[in-house]
């Protein structure tokens, strides 16, 4: 493929992606990884992109999924009420790790003043834990990604390699008959550690999450020991989550 034929490629998919990683360009495009770099070297130049650890964010599209303000606002009655059942499910003196995304701040709510030890990647949750006296709170480091307030990257993988958790409650980007899916690499690759690390998963997902699949699998639905939902999850979702024998609570 031609330079420019392969640049018309790479800007098509960064207007439809907000992220994408330097082993999907190469792939798609056929071309080596030193090519693809070269290529986003130019193109972060004429500003279309910001490369990044693994790949590149677009700055022609945003992904709003990726968004903690405005995904606070949506389902919030829902997330609330996910977050106080999830919440019951942490014991006292356990080590749990509270993954990004707005459903998981729920949780992190009520659960400021017990006496846990929290790993998180969310700056905003670490937040939450602000003026805690009785959590003790571990926040990772890492790459912050745009809006998330999420750390991301090869340094948030390696702090969770050294670290071990009970229970992981996190939130997800969609959950089907094919397992649990994410939006892009950067994300999936911390989430998968996350879950390497921890002895159970709780998955915090309001029903709109549900029937979807996102761009990137993440793992089976065979790796999750519970998922605690809201009143709203249809009956064929519920279906899905027995037949697969997993768990669930509906708040």
């Amino acid at each position: 493929m031609k330079s420019a034929e392969r640049q018309r490629l790479l800007r098509d998919l960064f207007s439809r992606q907000e992220f994408i990683s330097a082993e999907d360009l190469s792939r798609q495009s056929g071309a080596s990884d030193s090519t693809i770099r070269r290529d986003l070297i130019e193109l972060e130049a004429q500003g279309l992109l910001k490369r990044v650890h693994g790949g590149a964010i677009s700055l022609l599209t945003r992904d709003d999924n990726l968004d903690l303000r405005r995904q606070t606002t949506a389902s919030h009655a829902e997330k609330v009420r996910i977050g106080r059942l999830a919440a019951e499910l942490v014991e006292d003196g356990s080590t749990v790790i509270l993954g990004g995304g707005s459903t998981v701040v729920e949780v992190a709510r009520n659960l400021q003043n017990r006496s846990i030890h929290v790993i998180t990647n969310s700056v905003p949750i670490a937040q939450v834990f602000w003026d805690s006296k009785r959590a003790e709170v571990v926040l990772t480091g890492g790459y912050l990604y745009p809006r998330t307030g999420a750390l991301l990257g090869p340094l948030c993988e390696r702090t969770l390699d050294g670290l071990s958790a009970d229970l992981l409650i996190m939130g997800i980007g969609g959950i089907s008959s094919q397992g649990l899916s994410d939006t892009n690499t950067l994300i999936v690759g911390v989430v998968r550690k996350m879950i390497d690390v921890s002895s159970k998963v709780i998955i915090a997902a309001d029903h709109t999450k549900f029937g979807r699949d996102r761009l990137v699998h993440l793992a089976p639905l065979s790796e999750i020991d519970m998922v605690v939902s809201d009143s709203q999850l249809s009956r064929e979702s519920q279906d899905l989550l027995k037949s697969a024998r997993v768990p669930f609570r509906l708040a």
